[in-house]
């Protein structure tokens, strides 16, 4: 993917391209794009992020064709931007003089360097598909000579045409040494810029056309008038470099700019370079459609927001004025494979057509995020018309007329380095909030078609290799824009997209097929095993497990024919040594709580580790989240390599068969003992050391297979990488990569010998045949998609065990190439080997540097977090004193107030005594005047009695007497009654009778009142006790109000005993 702004618009002040205008000409982006390839910390943060582990190895090697071009990934010149300006040369670093600092560059070429790629492509010669660092014919340049080199200098703002000129002022001012030159532009956007040199015709200097960024002529009667200049990013984005020229024809300056212009719109036509049939799509030329469907919702008033129609014949919205509204984007992709749709970041609204970016205006966002069918992606923003910026599309427009409105949304993709904006121009009018909708309207959407062409990123032009970006944007058009290229524009001028060349479909399903490379984590494997051989597994791991120090001697054997799927995970820590790992599995828990500094780059790569597997497709799934957790854990762990792309594949693998805590002490023994990290380390110098071994052992192997890839310049490194980093986990099908790990825990690392040599033995005929992009696309397709069939597997893993590599060839290999690399070393300029030694020092000063700086934050992080939990322990102590006094002050109020009440207490029982004491004598005087009262009542009883029967007995005498007498018996009658003729003459008889009765009555009359006052006396003390229970019952209350509980008791003894007796002297 190219770095630079693409498909641009001239904009030209005030008339076009190629007339002598009174102003500047510019040609500018509409994209904005950052060419920033920074490695983010040391180099050997840089190592362990090696970006090929994810990527297509066919497309991110090709620029990789010898060791010294792998190396000048991590080389080249560093430093900040400059903050003078002055003259240099061409083909020098004006920098050069600042402190290095570490980067992935893309330096300018000097001739030698120039020659030396131009020997390293020279297999693509012969290629029809023009890449971007394939030589551009010279037929396909315009050269323009009598031109002066006024000199380059760094500049803080590349598109800034103030600035531009400024500094084409100050050069043309300070350059005492001028230099005759011819300039080379190329008719292509692939194409590079040349410095020439007029005489010799050798090249000076060259500036690959992406990563030119501006243009810019000088302003007519001014002393720059006859100067021109162009901008590029140097290094890297953060350093930006004007180069400024002096044409001696100054009517030549406009055609030099249109030149420029005419290679960044694109052309039309790419260069065909032999007679065959049109290469299939490549990465290089990758073209991506999209579906963008905008929808207006306006509020209805019913508290819900209704979709607006539009107009069939007009093709325009229908809005209201004044109405709440919301803008909802639909984005589909349509074709070529699936790119990831990572986030929204802005959605745009601004009245007119062909807006500025400054004119548009930000929308709240509510929502983001996969349609139901996750075929879409849905951007819902609201939309306030009543806001001054947008009065324009909330007025009224007249009757018949409609205006514009232009809506735009940036989305983040994953793999494409710069945000991608859909913009879309659509007609609206605007009516009465007050209208009726009623109007012959359909298709409520707008519907646009984008075309994205998308170019894949070689690794050195990628912002790291932790990076996950694939490609930069070439160009991006919609329908409505090739249509109006194919009636206006030109076909010399007209922009790639139009006449950008889509391959054909294949002609059968088979090569369709074949175009596609097999996902990672494809293919099912069997749990099914025979009987027999699960016996004798079980047998053999029942001996094991009597003596894990020792492997049986079986072991191996059965190991080649592959572990049962059962039992992978138990035989594979068995092999590794993780059978007694409990402090590890305590360690991992602990890691899994730090921070990771590679946590975005580990995030990012989880989502495309196995995306064919069940268990990890799903975002934000069990799988993921534990895979997540082991790979963070580990880059805590190992902080010298920490996290490197493609430690997710094996991690996966290993979590297929074990829980996270057991795949975690798995992935460390593999990188450890069995030397996987040591790959990463010294500039990847074990890694080179790999890749030269397979070759001698393909040069002893295989024969003619390596020298046909001697001829075709395909080395090791640009199909093995993988193969190495990530023990054919990443591409290959499950099956064959559980095999292989079989394979690697029991006999070790160079297993991978043996496996790659038996891929290349059995892919020879098909190898040989292929030049050197169908190697490489042979190696990305079809191989792993021979190896889905569970019978080629077995196969290739059954020749792959058959093939005899000792350890003594293969030192001896790694002996030949420390010995090539120390002749190459002395072999070198001193110049050359003194630079690259000091950089390699400054680079471990920094790193150093780096790592001091980091235990010193350590420090002062620690201690800063010492000191803030001892005063957070001080403060814990002085609030814990406060508390233990106020305890303390509680403590003394309380037993005073015990003190106080046990002494009310004693008071109220001593009260208590005393009123029981005084009752207790009241009720015994009470007592005893009773019973002296029942004594009294008793002995006058008695006494009334014995009166009453005397008076019986003498009235009975007396009767007996009065009947005996005859006189007296006529006196009375028989009921003792005197009769009437005889009272007069008795009456003198019974006076004396009568009197002793009257004696008698006085005398009960006195015995009566005498018990009546006995009564009373009984009564008035039944009194004096019930006052005495309610004395005692309000004293019961007191003591009940003081709680205690023995009173309590005390005076319900009292009162029962009170009440008892009261009871019985009633």
């Amino acid at each position: 993917m190219l770095a630079a702004d693409v498909i641009r618009k001239c904009n030209v002040v005030p008339t076009a391209i190629g007339i002598n205008t009174t102003v500047g000409i510019k040609v500018i982006s509409e994209e904005g794009v950052s060419f920033k390839i920074v490695g983010n910390g040391s180099e050997q943060q840089l190592q362990r992020e090696l970006e090929d582990v994810l990527m297509d190895p066919s497309v991110a090697d090709t620029g990789l064709r010898s060791d010294k071009r792998m190396d000048s990934l991590y080389g080249g010149d560093r430093g900040p931007p400059s903050t003078t300006a002055s003259p240099v040369a061409p083909g020098s670093d004006p920098l050069s003089a600042q402190p290095p600092k570490l980067e992935m560059v893309l330096p300018v070429q000097t001739a030698q360097e120039s020659e030396l790629n131009e020997r390293s492509y020279r297999a693509d010669e012969s290629s029809s598909d023009g890449s971007p660092g394939s030589p551009i014919p010279d037929e396909d340049s315009v050269v323009f000579s009598q031109l002066t080199y006024l000199g380059c200098a760094s500049v803080n703002a590349p598109r800034s045409e103030l600035e531009a000129l400024r500094m084409m002022s100050i050069l043309r001012g300070q350059c005492q040494l001028p230099l005759e030159v011819t300039l080379s532009v190329p008719g292509v956007s692939e194409g590079t810029v040349r410095l020439l040199d007029p005489n010799a015709s050798t090249e000076i200097a060259n500036y690959p056309i992406y990563k030119i960024l501006f243009c810019v002529r000088g302003h007519d009667g001014t002393p720059e008038s006859d100067c021109f200049a162009f901008t590029e990013s140097h290094y890297n984005a953060e350093i930006f470099r004007i180069h400024v020229f002096r044409c001696q024809i100054q009517e030549a300056v406009s055609r030099i700019l249109y030149s420029f212009a005419t290679a960044f719109r694109r052309s039309a036509k790419k260069t065909i370079l032999s007679s065959q049939q049109p290469a299939p799509l490549t990465p290089d030329t990758d073209l991506f459609t999209f579906t963008v469907s905008l929808e207006i919702r306006e509020d209805d008033g019913k508290g819900t927001f209704s979709a607006v129609a539009k107009d069939k014949d007009k093709q325009s919205f229908k809005l209201r004025a004044g109405m709440d509204k919301k803008i909802v984007i639909y984005v589909q992709q349509t074709s070529n494979k699936e790119l990831a749709i990572e986030r929204c970041f802005g959605l745009l609204l601004s009245p007119g057509k062909n807006v500025k970016n400054s004119d548009m205006h930000l929308l709240d966002l509510e929502s983001m995020g996969k349609s139901s069918d996750g075929k879409s992606y849905i951007i819902t923003g609201s939309w306030n018309p009543n806001t001054p910026q947008f009065q324009p599309v909330n007025e009224e427009t007249p009757k018949d007329k409609f205006m514009y409105m232009t809506t735009a949304v940036d989305l983040v993709i994953t793999e494409v380095e710069e945000p991608v904006r859909f913009l879309l121009e659509t007609r609206v009018r605007v009516c009465s909030p007050n209208d009726r909708l009623f109007w012959p309207f359909s298709k409520r959407n707008y519907i646009e078609t984008f075309y994205l062409k998308l170019r894949q990123m070689e690794r050195k032009e990628r912002k790291s290799p932790a990076s996950d970006t694939l490609y930069e944007v070439v160009s991006l058009e919609s329908e409505t824009e090739r249509e109006k290229w194919k009636t206006t524009a030109s076909p010399g001028i007209m922009p790639t997209g139009t006449g950008t060349t889509v391959p054909s479909p294949p002609e059968d399903d088979e090569e369709e097929d074949n175009d596609e490379p097999l996902l990672s984590g494809s293919g099912d494997v069997s749990k099914e095993c025979a009987e027999k051989i699960l016996e004798t597994w079980g047998d053999l791991l029942t001996k094991w497990h009597m003596n894990l120090s020792v492997r049986p001697r079986q072991l191996p054997a059965l190991v080649r024919s592959g572990i049962p799927e059962a039992l992978r995970g138990e035989v594979w820590q068995l092999l590794a040594g993780c059978h007694n790992n409990d402090h590890q599995v305590e360690e991992y828990r602990t890691l899994i709580t730090k921070e990771s500094p590679q946590d975005s780059a580990i995030t990012r790569d989880i989502n495309r580790t196995f995306p064919a597997h069940d268990y990890f497709k799903d975002t934000g799934g069990d799988g993921q989240d534990s895979l997540y957790k082991i790979c963070k854990a580990y880059s805590v762990y190992d902080e010298e390599i920490g996290y490197c792309q493609g430690q997710s594949f094996l991690a996966a693998v290993l979590l297929l068969h074990m829980p996270e805590e057991q795949a975690f002490s798995v992935l460390v023994k593999i990188m450890f003992d069995y030397g996987l990290r040591d790959l990463f380390k010294q500039n990847f110098e074990d890694l080179h050391c790999k890749f030269f071994q397979l070759e001698r052992l393909m040069q002893e192997y295989i024969p003619d297979l390596y020298n046909h890839f001697l001829n075709v310049g395909l080395e090791a490194h640009m199909y093995a990488s993988q193969w190495f980093l990530t023990l054919f986990t990443a591409k290959f099908p499950l099956y064959m990569v559980f095999h292989i790990i079989d394979l690697l825990l029991c006999e070790g690392i160079s297993v991978i010998f043996n496996v790659a040599l038996a891929l290349l033995k059995t892919s020879k005929d098909d190898l040989i045949q292929t030049d050197f992009e169908g190697a490489l696309k042979f190696f990305r397709v079809p191989v792993p998609k021979r190896y889905r069939s569970e019978e080629n597997a077995k196969k290739l893993m059954e020749l792959a065990c058959s093939i005899k590599i000792s350890q003594k060839k293969l030192k001896k290999f790694e002996k030949e190439y420390h010995t090539l690399r120390e002749q190459q070393e002395q072999q070198e300029a001193p110049i050359e080997r003194y630079e690259r030694e000091n950089r390699r020092l400054q680079e471990a000063n920094m790193r150093l540097e780096q790592e001091n700086d980091d235990l010193a934050h350590e420090l002062v992080s620690s201690k800063i977090a010492l000191r803030k939990d001892l005063d957070n322990a001080e403060e814990k102590a002085d609030a814990l004193n406060k508390e233990l006094l106020l305890t303390k002050q509680k403590l003394v109020d309380s037993e005073d107030e015990k003190r106080r009440l046990e002494e009310e207490s004693a008071q109220l029982k001593e009260m208590c005594r005393r009123e029981l004491d005084k009752s207790e004598s009241e009720i015994k005087k009470n007592g005893s005047i009773i019973g002296e009262y029942k004594q009294i009542c008793t002995q006058l009883s008695e006494r009334l009695e014995k009166q009453q029967t005397a008076n019986r007995w003498e009235l009975e005498k007396i009767r007996s007497k009065v009947e005996g007498c005859e006189k007296c018996s006529s006196l009375f009658n028989k009921e003792g009654r005197v009769r009437a003729a005889v009272t007069s003459a008795s009456a003198g008889g019974t006076e004396e009778t009568d009197e002793e009765k009257e004696d008698l009555k006085s005398q009960l009359r006195e015995m009566e009142l005498e018990l009546a006052q006995t009564k009373l006396q009984l009564v008035e003390a039944e009194c004096k006790i019930q006052d005495l229970e309610h004395h005692l019952g309000l004293a019961l209350n007191e003591v009940q109000a003081a709680k205690k509980t023995w009173f309590n008791r005390t005076l319900s003894s009292i009162k029962t005993v009170t009440g008892t007796q009261g009871k019985e002297t009633t």
